[in-house]
């Protein structure tokens, strides 16, 4: 959990709103959000009797990826890559005017892609 939270407040620029345990399922949850206060929220849930975690082949995924829009995809890239974040897919155009993208990784194998409108 400390490290899913230290990527999405650190790296990802999130706030963290609450944190507490569940103790019902033995879990820990975490809520986060933009700083601003704008945007949705973002739960992390960490079951602490589940061993592992194996996130499936891309191909056979049910849930795919989440989404962040950034403001320079470049020096976001280049901040991960110091990082050493995962880059799974190196920024590309969608389209002669669409926007610029890129994927990553987050801490668990989680698919994240990364946006820049212009």
């Amino acid at each position: 959990m400390d490290a899913s939270i230290n990527f999405y407040t650190r790296l990802m620029g999130l706030k963290l709103l609450n944190r507490r345990e569940i103790p019902q399922n033995n879990a820990e949850i975490a809520f986060l959000q933009d700083p601003e206060g704008k945007g949705a929220k973002l739960e992390l849930t960490l079951y602490r009797k589940q061993k592992k975690f194996i996130q499936a082949e891309y191909e056979d995924r049910l849930f795919d990826h989440l989404a962040f829009e950034v403001h320079d995809m470049k020096k976001t890239i280049l901040m991960l890559r110091n990082e050493k974040v995962t880059i799974t897919d190196e920024p590309f155009k969608l389209g002669p005017t669409g926007p610029v993208i890129a994927f990553i990784e987050d801490p668990d194998g989680t698919l994240i892609e990364l946006i820049e409108r212009k």
